[in-house]
């Protein structure tokens, strides 16, 4: 991982120059709406990055629509810009996450996993409190999610029997989670699994292979899959901060009811809309849009990584849209489907796929 960055940092702004097309015409904010115009070249960066490119065409037809964060971009050119984001800021992802909720992301994250409270009695099954668990947590690189649910699990209710696979269709940040992982008790090491794979698809994956070299890609190719997540196989689906990168977020949605078994959860932490709140919610978009990216550069070194993730939060559907498309992906919702965090900057949503 540590030799794949440095390449891929310095090409972030040339890839997001090969990939922008022209923006939609759509309102965005005035202060920080830029339109962009540039021919779709052939891209010219790193090799890895040359090869991420070459992946995302086995998968996906090039020519659908999408964004990346206000500009238009096909599904493929998204995947390949997410990941080399991901790739740049894998490092400093806590330090990334810190700056653009204030450090409250830690917060939200021990409260995401305390009311879904791992290692008691799966939905999924009339069994006993300590009954066997899989857990799955998509775009789960750096751990973070995972390793607190594996220590509620095994520590607070005492359920030994609880996994977890954590997926990320990047290397270099399950890289850094698997290395991080070193520090965990012996017993939830060995309850841990890593493996790459786009949550659009997840009848492909592999386990997670180290980064050698700069020359290999990060981004997960499906035609190196040597495995995949059956139907009807997870009792809980995880996914925080990640849902907003996904290209086709419908299909992300289908494959999560797929896997979960009926009765299992489908649960997302992501930041969200604090439209309730007119004036502090036009104080939190200054503050994302005008320092988050200057602090970006001056911290991290990384303006563009920064840009993108701010202008994803804003691209990313309001609570009752998100609710809808979790409706529409055959979940069942209580209440009005979502709970708030810090006015709206985050929420927690939650599906049961129906019994059968």
């Amino acid at each position: 991982m540590a030799a794949a960055r440095p390449a891929l940092k310095r090409a972030i702004p040339s890839l997001r120059s090969t990939f922008l097309l022209p923006r939609q015409q759509q309102q965005q904010p005035q202060c920080h709406h830029h339109h962009v115009t540039i021919s779709r070249r052939s891209l010219s960066t790193s090799p890895s990055l040359r090869n991420d490119t070459q992946s995302t065409t086995t998968t996906t037809t090039p020519d659908r629509e999408t964004h990346f964060g206000f500009s238009t971009v096909t599904e493929s050119q998204k995947r390949a810009m997410v990941a080399s984001v991901f790739t740049s800021v894998a490092d400093s992802y806590d330090k990334m996450n810190d700056l653009m909720s204030f450090g409250w992301h830690r917060i939200w994250k021990d409260h995401f996993v305390s009311t879904l409270n791992p290692g008691f009695a799966p939905l999924s099954a009339p069994s006993g409190p300590s009954s066997p668990q899989h857990i799955l947590d998509i775009a789960g690189g750096t751990g973070d999610i995972a390793f607190r649910m594996l220590h509620h699990a095994h520590a607070v209710n005492a359920n030994p029997n609880v996994k977890v696979t954590i997926s990320d269709i990047n290397r270099a940040m399950l890289s850094v989670g698997k290395s991080r992982s070193t520090s965990l008790p012996a017993s939830q090491q060995a309850a841990l699994s890593f493996v790459e794979a786009n949550a659009e698809d997840l009848s492909k994956t592999r386990a997670l292979t180290p980064i050698l070299s700069q020359q290999e890609q990060t981004f997960f190719d499906p035609s190196t899959a040597t495995g995949g997540i059956p139907d009807n196989s997870v009792d809980l689906y995880t996914v925080a901060f990640g849902i907003r990168n996904f290209s086709d977020i419908p299909a992300a949605l289908r494959e999560a009811y797929r896997v979960l078994k009926p009765g299992g959860v489908f649960a997302c932490l992501e930041f969200s809309k604090a439209d309730k709140h007119p004036l502090f919610n036009s104080v939190y978009k200054e503050w994302s849009f005008r320092a988050i990216p200057l602090i970006g550069q001056l911290v991290a070194g990384d303006r563009d990584s920064y840009q993108y993730l701010v202008e994803s939060i804003e691209r990313f559907p309001r609570q009752e849209e998100f609710r809808d498309m979790i409706k529409d992906a055959g979940f069942t919702v209580s209440g009005e489907g979502w709970e708030d965090l810090t006015g709206g900057v985050a929420a927690i949503h939650r599906g049961m796929k129906p019994r059968v």
